[in-house]
């Protein structure tokens, strides 16, 4: 009933008597080669020699290496080191919290020696609306950021003098504090919170020694007015990265400004990657006769359109304007195609004059066939289709239901 609690397994519910199973305890000790009852400097030397030795950088095994440094961080900790004597691995699990990083853990301890390098900030993204002339044309847009950067009073360090920067007396310089709460017989529980007195940084600085320019925050904020150059034949979603002009802190690597555009939907062209689409209606006339019209570019240039003469537009038909679609990206001299889709719309009605001067013109209409004689022919007239007016069949077969009726019923036979 209590499985997976520390210390519960073995009780019985009359009074929570029997012994507890044996934790392994033994694990971390051995990895770091030390004994149960080293001091924290034999801790620490034991696991400078051996992160050295088992490092990736140095062609060590990168597994072999995490599991010392998670023993080194639990036997480094008073507290946790008592939650692992007492319960074991185990106990570090229920109690939450998770391993540190092992090569932050590692540049911590050896000053970054072998580190991966600095860590860089989180990025910060912005949308620009942007029309299709804009992509077209290209176009220059300044925004506007108010960001993080490290204070040039203090050189990024909160106080006046590098003296007056003591380790946090509460949490020890780690930054966290955990408590253990007893939340049952046997059972504890680990509680790991950012230090309220340090605000996880680790460290406290004398308050009349503090930084005048950043109050101690080693951050100032600052204005910034970023120029996007909107290139020519540049796409909605595409990203335009401002390398390292985001927020800046200490020890970080500033991180980058992206701008996504965003396209506006345009009342004449639709785009497909290099191309520009657009529907046009014509009459059946000028479907027939040949279709002149005027389309106005999206750098203002009015491109004057002709079907050629004989060539009858059907209706759905595509045409292609080659060297008119966008620009290509980054070779701004070559574009795509310009297609027009042309509609025709037809005349609701004709008088017998006009079908009498169709015919002349286009031939006379097909003959009917006559129906066999045997055939039986009923008259019908076709209306307007309405979609709402369509009854759609019964799926149930009601239809059918009074013929069923008058049909002798299929029984089940009786046991």
């Amino acid at each position: 009933m209590f499985g997976g609690f520390p210390g519960m397994e073995g009780m019985g519910m009359g009074g929570m008597g029997g012994r507890r199973r044996k934790v392994d305890n033994d694990r971390y000790y051995e990895l770091l080669g030390v004994e149960k009852e080293a001091s924290l400097s034999q801790i620490k030397k034991a696991y400078r020699k051996l992160a050295m030795t088992h490092h990736p950088d140095r062609g060590g095994d990168e597994e072999r290496f995490k599991e010392i440094t998670t023993a080194f961080e639990v036997l480094s900790d008073e507290e946790k080191r008592q939650v692992y004597d007492e319960y074991g691995e185990e106990g570090l699990r229920d109690g939450g919290g998770g391993p540190a990083d092992a090569h932050d853990l590692f540049s911590a301890m050896f000053g970054g020696g072998m580190s991966r390098g600095p860590k860089k900030g989180e990025p910060v993204v912005h949308s620009l609306r942007v029309t299709l002339e804009d992509l077209y044309k290209g176009k220059t847009s300044k925004l506007a950021i108010i960001r993080n950067r490290v204070c040039k009073t203090c050189d990024g360090i909160g106080a006046s003098r590098p003296d007056a920067i003591q380790t946090c007396p509460v949490c020890q310089g780690r930054g966290i504090q955990v408590t253990l709460n007893q939340i049952g017989p046997g059972m504890v529980q680990q509680v790991q919170n950012t230090c309220r007195s340090c605000r996880g940084v680790g460290s406290t600085i004398r308050e009349r020694y503090r930084c005048g320019t950043c109050n101690g925050d080693k951050v100032v904020k600052e204005r910034k007015v970023l120029e996007v150059y909107v290139d020519k034949g540049m796409q909605h979603g595409q990203k335009i990265t401002f390398t390292g002009e985001a927020n800046a802190n200490p020890g970080a690597v500033a991180g980058d400004v992206i701008v996504v555009l965003k396209q506006e939907e345009h009342n004449t062209f639709t785009r497909k990657e290099s191309n520009l689409i657009f529907e046009k209606d014509i009459s059946l006339n000028d479907a027939l006769c040949g279709a002149d019209f005027y389309v106005e570019q999206l750098d203002g240039r009015m491109l004057h359109v002709r079907s050629p003469p004989g060539t009858v537009i059907t209706p759905g038909l595509l045409k292609s304007i080659p060297n008119e679609g966008m620009p290509i990206w980054k070779n701004p001299m070559e574009r795509g195609f310009m297609f027009v889709k042309f509609s025709v719309k037809f005349p609701e009605h004709l008088s017998p004059d006009q079908i009498n001067l169709l015919e002349r013109v286009l031939g006379p209409r097909t003959r009917l066939p006559v129906p066999p004689a045997h055939a039986e022919v009923d008259e019908v007239h076709m209306i307007d289709f309405d979609r709402e007016h369509v009854k759609q069949p019964q799926a149930n077969g009601t239809a059918y239901d009074e013929d069923d009726d008058e049909q002798p019923r299929v029984q089940c036979a009786q046991g």
